[in-house]
């Protein structure tokens, strides 16, 4: 039996509902294997996407890994994903999404994971979360983390006039969503991002940066972000957040424990194309990568562009871009990546 076997058994929905059999059957294995890690052979890390649709209760994915030209698009059937507003992928490579429906009777979300073995959603068995101070007329941004081990719950709606970040974090002991020391801001804003970065969660804008510490539930503000108009892309590698603006013509990296910034280099969009929606920022195979949706001149199709840094040389260089035509969303901040087993994939 190969490793891929065992995982396939071990994640399998018949095993896994069954807390005896599983086990069971987890010992027999590892009587074989005593070193034997979970999930053995998810070993391809793949940066995943949210492609728009035209086709009503059909979702899609993508999972792509340039660096080895792998492209691979699912769809799913409204009962093997639901419709969410945030993805997490946690440090024991877990999926979780956040349902964008409410619950019937109370202003509730659910929590839903990935099965890897069957490439479908299911309910994570953790409670609903509420959802918090519900206004018809502004737009909320959702975010779902991990640090720590800890999943966080952000909510914040940049239309109000001074926007409070709302954060809970989930108790495993007692299965509930604890409050968080709110962040209020000074303004309403537009161009933001909330990541996670080593212990800590950050927000930053174009005019201000705050770091909350779980440890001591608090915020604290940091040196603001300099040189950037507007940005729309943030993502954390080791101790330092990347940011660039729309245009790619600016990327900066805050470095946390120094509480310092640096300009790096950018990228001139070539002349023939138009950048059109945002810049998708990730960290795949420890390296910091872009992708950028254009138009042609023509503006006939999408061009898509995936840039790959060399920090020892200050300069981005461009990788294979083999995607569908269709406009791609980052469910947050950044494209989280996974680590994955390919032949779970039902590409279509």
């Amino acid at each position: 039996m190969t490793s891929d076997d065992t995982a396939a058994i071990l994640d399998h929905r018949l095993v896994r509902e069954d807390p005896g059999s599983s086990e069971v059957i987890r010992n027999q294995i590892q009587k074989g294997s005593p070193n034997l890690k979970p999930r053995l052979g998810m070993t391809t890390e793949m940066a995943i996407l949210y492609p728009s649709s035209r086709f009503g209760s059909s979702k899609r994915l993508l999972f792509m890994n340039p660096q080895e030209e792998k492209f691979i698009r699912c769809r799913y059937s409204q009962d093997d994903m639901p419709d969410f507003s945030a993805m997490t992928v946690t440090s024991e490579n877990d999926i979780y999404m956040l349902q964008t429906e409410e619950l019937e009777e109370e202003n509730q979300l659910s929590l839903f994971k990935y099965n890897h073995a069957e490439n479908v959603c299911e309910p994570a068995g953790v409670s609903s979360i509420s959802k918090g101070p519900e206004d018809d007329l502004c737009c909320h941004w959702y975010y779902l983390y991990e640090v720590d081990r800890i999943l966080y719950y952000i909510l914040f709606n940049p239309e109000a006039d001074r926007p409070l970040v709302q954060v809970r974090k989930y108790n495993q002991n007692t299965n509930q969503w604890q409050e968080c020391s709110q962040l209020q801001l000074p303004d309403n804003i537009w161009n933001s991002a909330v990541l996670p970065c080593g212990p800590n969660l950050y927000f930053l804008s174009t005019k201000e940066i705050y770091r909350y510490d779980p440890s001591e539930d608090k915020w604290c503000r940091r040196t603001p972000l300099w040189t950037l108009n507007e940005f729309d892309t943030a993502v954390a590698m080791g101790t330092e957040i990347f940011c660039t603006d729309i245009s790619f013509k600016q990327t900066i990296v805050y470095d946390t424990e120094a509480d310092s910034w640096q300009k790096l280099q950018g990228w001139p969009i070539p002349d023939i194309f138009a950048v059109h929606g945002l810049p998708i920022l990730f960290v795949l195979e420890n390296q910091l990568h872009i992708l950028l949706t254009c138009i042609s001149n023509s503006g006939e199709q999408y061009v898509y562009l995936i840039y790959v840094y060399d920090r020892s040389t200050d300069a981005w260089r461009e990788l294979k871009a083999n995607l569908p035509n269709r406009e791609y969303y980052a469910c947050g901040s950044f494209s989280p990546v996974a680590r994955m087993y390919l032949p779970y994939l039902k590409g279509t």
